[in-house]
């Protein structure tokens, strides 16, 4: 099903496959379209002009399958804050499975323990995003949202009181999660409640926003107790993310959603960090979980809901927040629909960067990504797919968001899919009190930076052959620990051929410490060295993390 606005430039549609899962799909002009291509066409005439990037680099080192690859420790760069995903929508369900299978997702999801090989059990995820349902559930059919696991249920209940055993199977996630040592934990509703919606329902109606202003004030409160609520199950909600990708319309009854102005979102969290304070919560409120990157630094086609950094961190805008007690110094976006093709990704998240870097102190969480759409022939989001091809897809993406937008923070979207899409870590059979769960490659490339990259790891710059612009066939990042006696290298071999690698850290030999694979044969696994100290070599299509000793 498609539904298309009356701007002829662009809107956002969604589509629905045969398993339910919706995909949020942008449709532009054709004339705009075509404009599109010819400037990438010209961007890579532009770039292939030059004999020093890193793309003829690449076509060099295929050659003889040899690269010399330099960390340089003393151009340092942003410190991670955390790896995430969230328990949208699943885990309702999942988390009153019987207690072997949930214990075993969990374990995947969150461990930071090994196996008696050396290899990692889970993937040591260290945000966690619980998802605060807005009461869809409790209308059941009534509620518009037609499949019952994109419904969600309310703490708040209709007569203004709370049900603290509501989202029991989100709660023991959560739970679970701080038992295997989880850092951080953020909560974030799609909608607000269903008593404070204009159309009294979960999503909106001719993409308009579905709170009035006069609710601002209730939503805030409203959120504020349900971090006191969850802290008295012993969850500390270390973060709140009040509106979700506020730059979509959310009026198809494809899940909860809501759009927001930049005006009203700032209203909202005014109100929110007001009611953080009168209750004494230490939470910080993360805003605003654009829909796509280009939004934090430019309209596009969203007018009044673009150029986020400026319209809240600029003490000069009309919507400025950045002086409140509880905001994070963060801004937030999803990385949809901005992911392909390679060159058009790079340019996109350098734009980012350069408007970040007109506010000083502000981070970038790449707070929400699966694969969705087309991606422009790469690959595309619909079908379950297990493998590798996904997994050296969104190992990719990691990169360039890590790398060139610098993200101090990366997260998935929904961590247990039942659909038939590219949407989940884990797998499940859609079912409601029990099933079959599928591990897929995309988890353990995820880890293959997650179980290894801890909070308070530092980035390095990287030299591939002398150069520091890399192409998308093969990918590298360093990351160095706390007390700077580890360093983490992420490898991302893209292409048919094994490559050798020489590793060195400002020019001097590295000591390897241990090797990890996620292939078409491995799931992140612990593997031998076999190559002299200082080189590796990585499989053809394969992610390897090498930890190395200073």
């Amino acid at each position: 099903m498609k539904k298309f606005s009356k701007n002829n430039f662009s809107t956002v549609t969604t589509t629905t496959d045969n398993e339910g899962a919706a995909v949020k799909k942008p449709i532009i002009f054709k004339r705009k379209a075509f404009l599109l291509k010819l400037l990438l066409v010209a961007n890579f005439a532009v770039l292939f002009a030059y004999p020093s990037s890193g793309q003829g680099n690449q076509a060099k080192m295929a050659a003889d399958n040899t690269i010399e690859v330099n960390v340089l420790s003393k151009e340092r760069n942003q410190v991670i804050e955390h790896f995430g995903a969230s328990d949208a929508w699943s885990t309702q369900f999942v988390g009153l499975w019987p207690d072997q299978k949930k214990n075993a997702i969990a374990e995947l999801l969150f461990s930071k323990e090994e196996d008696e090989d050396g290899s990692p059990k889970g993937i040591g995820l260290s945000m966690w995003r619980f998802n605060v349902g807005a009461g869809s559930t409790e209308q059941g059919q009534e509620s518009g949202i037609r499949d019952e696991w994109r419904r969600a249920e309310s703490f708040l209940t209709a007569d203004g009181s709370y049900d603290w055993s509501k989202q029991a199977g989100q709660v023991w996630f959560a739970k679970a999660a701080k038992e295997f040592g989880l850092e951080k934990l953020l909560v974030f509703p799609n909608s607000p409640p269903v008593y404070m919606t204009k159309t009294g329902k979960a999503y909106a109606k001719d993409g308009k926003s579905n709170l009035a202003e006069k609710n601002f004030n209730d939503y805030g409160e409203y959120l504020a107790q349900v971090i006191k609520g969850l802290g008295e199950k012993g969850l500390k909600v270390d973060y709140v993310s009040p509106v979700n990708e506020p730059q979509w319309d959310w009026s198809d009854g494809g899940q909860e959603g809501t759009p927001f102005s930049n005006l009203e979102i700032a209203g909202i969290v005014k109100a929110l960090d007001q009611a953080l304070s009168r209750n004494m919560l230490s939470t910080k409120i993360d805003v605003a979980e654009a829909g796509k990157i280009n939004y934090l630094f430019e309209n596009a086609d969203k007018e009044e809901r673009g150029e986020q950094i400026a319209n809240f961190f600029n003490p000069g805008s009309a919507n400025y927040i950045g002086d409140l007690a509880h905001l994070s110094r963060t801004i937030s976006a999803h990385s949809y629909f901005t992911t392909s093709p390679y060159i058009a990704a790079v340019q996109q998240r350098q734009n980012l960067n350069a408007a970040l870097g007109k506010v000083e102190g502000l981070s970038y969480w790449m707070s929400e990504y699966c694969i969705l759409g087309g991606n422009e022939g790469e690959i595309k989001g619909n079908g379950r797919d297990l493998g590798i091809d996904p997994a050296l897809y969104i190992a990719r993406v990691i990169h360039n968001d890590l790398t060139v937008s610098n993200a101090s923070a990366w997260h998935w979207w929904i961590a247990i899919s039942p659909y038939n899409y590219k949407d989940g870590l884990i797998y499940i059979d859609k079912q409601k009190t029990d099933g079959e769960f599928y591990e897929s490659k995309m988890l353990w490339a995820l880890g293959n930076y997650s179980r290894f990259i801890r909070p308070g790891y530092q980035r390095l710059a990287v030299e591939i052959n002398n150069e520091k612009q890399q192409g998308p066939d093969f990918l590298a990042s360093a990351y160095e620990s706390i007390d700077q006696r580890e360093l983490v290298l992420v490898f991302v071999n893209s292409s048919d051929q094994e490559l050798k690698v020489n590793l060195a850290e400002d020019g001097n030999s590295i000591s390897i410490k241990a090797l990890f694979l996620t292939s078409k044969d491995k799931d992140l696994e612990s593997v031998a060295r076999t190559d002299s100290d200082g080189a590796v070599t990585i499989p053809a299509r394969s992610i390897m993390t090498v930890l190395t000793e200073n």
